[in-house]
C-alpha cells in the first residue's frame, strides 16, 4: 500500500530507517570511520532526521514514498520538485525484502498520477535499481547528476521518464 508524507509526523522514522539499514550503515563507515559502528549509524540517522525536518519538508510539492506491505515499511524514496518536473530520489528497498517488487511497485504508484517529465540519479554501479529504472521507461540522459545545490556527481547518471501516449 503506498503512504505519501508530506511531514515527518506522518512517516514512522525508525520504521523508515530499517529500509535504509544498509545504505546508512555503508555512510557510517564512510563519513564516521573513527566512530564505532553504532555511534556512526546513529549520527547518520540523526542527520537524515535534520535534514528532513530543516530542509526537505519545507519543500512546497517535497513527498515521502512509501511501501507498506503486511503493516511494515518495505521500500521507499523522496520526491521533490526539480527542473520542470519531479526528482525522484533515495529509493530504497529494505535488504530482507529485496527481490520482491517492492521498489516497482512503488515507483509505479508515484508515477501513475504524473505525466512528466520525472527525473532519477542512479548510481551507474547500482544495475538492478538501472533496470528497475528501464523497465518503468526511463531513459538515461546524462552521464552524471547535477544536484538542486548545483554539485555534480560523475558516480551517477540521470534518468527521465515521460508518459507515452
Amino acid at each position: 500500500m503506498l503512504i505519501l508524507a508530506h511531514n515527518l509526523r506522518e512517516l514512522r522514522f525508525g520504521e523508515l530507517m530499517g529500509v535504509y539499514l544498509q545504505g546508512n550503515q555503508e555512510i557510517a563507515k564512510r563519513d564516521h570511520p573513527e566512530e564505532p559502528a553504532g555511534v556512526g549509524l546513529r549520527l547518520v540517522e540523526e542527520n537524515l532526521y535534520r535534514y528532513l525536518q530543516e530542509c526537505f519538508f519545507r519543500i512546497p510539492g517535497a513527498v515521502y514514498a512509501v511501501w507498506e506491505e503486511g503493516g511494515s515499511y518495505v521500500s521507499a524514496l523522496r520526491a521533490e520538485p526539480y527542473r520542470d518536473g519531479v526528482l525522484i530520489n533515495a529509493l530504497e528497498t529494505a535488504p530482507d525484502q529485496r527481490g520482491s517488487g517492492f521498489a516497482f511497485r512503488l515507483l509505479g504508484a508515484v508515477l501513475d498520477p504524473l505525466d512528466g517529465p520525472v527525473y532519477s540519479h542512479v548510481a551507474k554501479d547500482n544495475i538492478p535499481s538501472l533496470k528497475l529504472h528501464q523497465k518503468l521507461g526511463f531513459e538515461r540522459i546524462q552521464e552524471n547528476a547535477v544536484y538542486l545545490d548545483g554539485s555534480v556527481d560523475s558516480r551517477t547518471c540521470t534518468l527521465r521518464w515521460m508518459r507515452k501516449n
